[in-house]
């Protein structure tokens, strides 16, 4: 594929579109530097009040291990950034750089091109600083782009505690029907204290009745407002339904599944794994096979 430059496209990034991305990432390493010693010094205090780890863990919503690296370190720790290798796009920046200022822009093009040369992560990677470089030649105003979620943890309007994101993403998906008294009041105060949870939790209601109706019309209207919320976790999902669309309304629209066979799979292995190392092929035989099965 020719990497000759189109004549619909931007021209590349200019000098000063450059310094001053350069300036919006130094600002956001300050940045997050500063929420680190803050956080630093809320969980010091914290135990100079004689607070144990589990206490502070449940009182912040962080994990007992991790209040425990941050207690035995002296001073905030800097992450360690990994070295760049064939997995992110980043390891072919200069190649990259070449094709962007020859008008090549395309993300499948570019995906096409780095995997020939050896790239081994995923499109959406690529996608996503390819986006970067889009806005940056935009010139986003700095609040903008500099967007950064700093509000305060939802809690629990029970116990006060922070609701964890494992709990959040349950009851994301969970009906309103099916919630119980006090899961029903973490889903409002969920939906009030975050938008992007509200977001998500009124799309996955939308998508769970497009399942339920067998009419797979509505998808593609469902599939175009997830992109549009430009949530990560919500778009990428979009995507692969959007890519795999055939499949995706074969399983709307037909009444076959293959639960039954996964269900079986699921069986066989959960007894192979709790055998392992304790019987033989006889046993498995005799309680994987029903009676009027076995030869």
């Amino acid at each position: 594929m020719s990497l000759s430059g189109h004549a619909h496209v931007r021209p590349i990034l200019s000098e000063d579109t450059i310094a001053s991305n350069t300036a919006q990432h130094r600002r956001a390493r300050m940045a997050h530097r500063q929420s680190r010693q803050k956080t630093f010094d809320m969980l010091h205090a914290l135990r100079q009040q004689g607070l144990t780890y589990s206490e502070i863990a449940r009182r912040t919503g962080y994990e007992r291990r991790s209040v425990a690296n941050w207690l035995t370190s002296t001073a905030p720790r800097d992450r360690n950034r990994a070295a760049l290798n064939p997995t992110s796009p980043l390891y072919f920046e200069e190649f990259l750089a070449e094709c962007w200022q020859d008008g090549n822009r395309i993300g499948r093009h570019l995906f096409y091109d780095l995997k020939i040369r050896g790239y081994t992560g995923c499109r959406s990677n690529l996608e996503r600083l390819l986006k970067v470089w889009r806005e940056a030649e935009q010139n986003l105003p700095d609040d903008v782009f500099m967007e950064a979620n700093t509000s305060d943890p939802v809690r629990d309007p029970d116990t006060g505690h922070a609701i964890s994101s494992v709990v959040a993403a349950a009851l994301c998906i969970k009906p309103r029907g099916l919630l119980t008294d006090r899961q029903a009041r973490k889903v409002d105060a969920l939906k009030n204290g975050s938008a992007a949870f509200a977001t998500m939790r009124s799309l996955a209601m939308r998508f769970n009745g497009i399942l339920r109706s067998g009419n797979p019309e509505a998808l593609d209207e469902w599939i175009d407002d997830a992109i549009d919320t430009e949530l990560t976790a919500i778009t990428r999902f979009a995507s692969v339904l959007r890519r795999d669309i055939d499949a995706v309304n074969n399983a709307i629209e037909l009444p076959w599944s293959n639960g039954q066979a996964e269900g079986q799979i699921n069986r066989l292995k959960t007894l192979k794994r709790a055998m392992y190392g304790r019987a033989g092929p006889e046993l498995m035989r005799a309680r994987m096979l029903q009676l009027n099965h076995r030869l």
